[in-house]
């Protein structure tokens, strides 16, 4: 699937992902191919994904690798999955 992280800043991350993992305001939840439509809002926290995609040159300080996953911690925000895409919209 699809993955773009955007802030007010940049799009800080594009391409291909095999899942990805978000604060929802009711709990965290798992993305992965095939996913249903989804929208929801997000608490901070951190969001993961596993995967390659392209990071924008500086801004790789903004993100940690552990257990094989990336992760991002942001203020909050939306996310959107559709059709394998999925469009992080963070704080």
């Amino acid at each position: 699937m699809y993955l773009e992280i955007v802030t007010p800043e940049a799009s800080l991350v594009s391409g291909e992902v095999e899942s990805v993992t978000v604060p929802g305001m009711d709990g965290e939840f798992q993305m992965l191919n095939n996913h249903a439509a989804i929208v929801s809002l997000l608490v901070a926290g951190e969001v993961r994904f596993k995967g390659n995609p392209t990071i924008a040159e500086g801004y790789d300080k903004k993100f940690t690798q552990k257990e094989g996953k990336w992760t991002m911690q942001i203020n909050g925000g939306t996310v959107e999955c559709s059709d394998n895409n999925v469009i992080v919209l963070a704080d």
